[in-house]
């Protein structure tokens, strides 16, 4: 099994480790899109965060290793279902899942399918599934999410919107649970999003190359050691990651308890109405954004200052675009929020 670069290791771009962070703590978010140069560390940071994740409890054998605490039938699959309303089912903890999808994956790869091996074999229609299950409960890591094909974009934004993957095909009728936090990564010059699939992430944050040489060149030192042992060079970083697994952890447990008060919703909408944000998805987002940025910084509630520390990445992929100005959508908001609490 091949040794991630440590999350704590990476240098500067703190917006991008930020996001990370927080769609660690509140998965509700609903995503994170991280666009920019390439070698930036984009895909390094996503994969970083799955050694920094703790273990999650689920039933011991599902193979979508659904929630035992879930309150709700509809919050697990079939087998648990049943498994619920009769004897307490045995659990297991396991790795939180970061599943990677190719660009190039069929539909049935990503959704699941018939395993034919048994199908032919012992004949019997027995559903082998596909990377939306793997990742339920964990993140779907998309790398150049931009060159993403239609077909899959499709699919995509179905089961995120519904939190359910429902397959009926080849005399198969299977429904499971498929919630998940979606990861994006991509070059903005290699092609725009679809706008649907764009509207799916909550945060987005934008990565460039860092331009003081001080910067690089500590990158590439770390790189080149990392490249060089990269099992001594995880252990040299092990007690940041920890730090940080634990500071996600003891966020997770405070976010409950986090208030916000109707002052702070207030500001969220003035900002989104002076923005022209589309849909009411960028008050959503600020607010479970903020409430997370609280916890994570162990705030008993939202202030406006978290409102102002994450309005960018909240709304800069939400806004129109305005043919009689030509400042950037992160410059637009961040001159509002001056105009709008100076």
């Amino acid at each position: 099994m091949s040794i991630p670069f440590p999350f704590s290791a990476i240098v500067a771009q703190d917006e991008m480790k930020l996001a990370i962070l927080i769609a660690a703590v509140e998965p509700a978010i609903g995503g994170l899109l991280v666009l920019g140069d390439r070698g930036t560390g984009k895909s390094t940071a996503v994969r970083g965060l799955a050694a920094l994740l703790p273990k999650m409890r689920a039933v011991q054998g599902c193979r979508y290793h659904c929630d035992p605490a879930a309150n709700s039938a509809s919050s697990a699959c079939e087998d648990c279902a049943r498994l619920k309303a009769g004897a307490k089912p045995k659990t297991e903890e396991l790795p939180v899942p970061v599943v990677d999808l190719p660009l190039g994956a069929s539909e049935d790869r990503v959704l699941g399918a018939l395993d034919l091996e048994r199908a032919l074999s012992q004949g019997i229609k027995v559903f082998e599934p596909g990377l939306l299950a793997r990742a339920h409960r964990g993140f779907l890591y998309i790398d150049e999410v931009n060159l993403l094909e239609d077909h899959l974009v499709d699919l995509l934004i179905d089961v995120a919107a519904s939190g359910e993957n429902v397959i009926e095909r080849e005399g198969l009728s299977v429904r499971h649970p498929a919630r998940f936090v979606l990861v994006g990564s991509g070059n903005p010059e290699e092609g725009e999003l679809r706008p649907q699939l764009l509207d799916r992430f909550g945060l987005s944050v934008e990565v460039k190359t860092p331009t003081e040489i001080a910067q690089r060149v500590e990158v590439v030192r770390r790189r080149d050691a990392f490249e060089r042992d990269p099992a001594g060079f995880a252990a040299l970083w092990a007690k940041q990651d920890v730090k940080v697994r634990r500071q996600i952890l003891q966020a997770r447990e405070r976010l409950p308890e986090v208030l916000v008060g109707d002052a702070v919703l207030y500001r969220a909408s003035e900002l989104c109405v002076a923005v022209n944000s589309d849909g009411l998805r960028g008050e959503l987002t600020l607010m479970r954004a903020a409430r997370a940025l609280a916890a994570l910084q162990a705030a008993p509630e939202v202030t406006p200052e978290h409102l102002r520390q994450i309005a960018v990445p909240a709304l800069r992929h939400r806004l129109r675009r305005n043919p009689l100005d030509d400042t950037g959508s992160s410059e637009r908001i961040e001159r509002a929020v001056a105009e709008l609490w100076a």
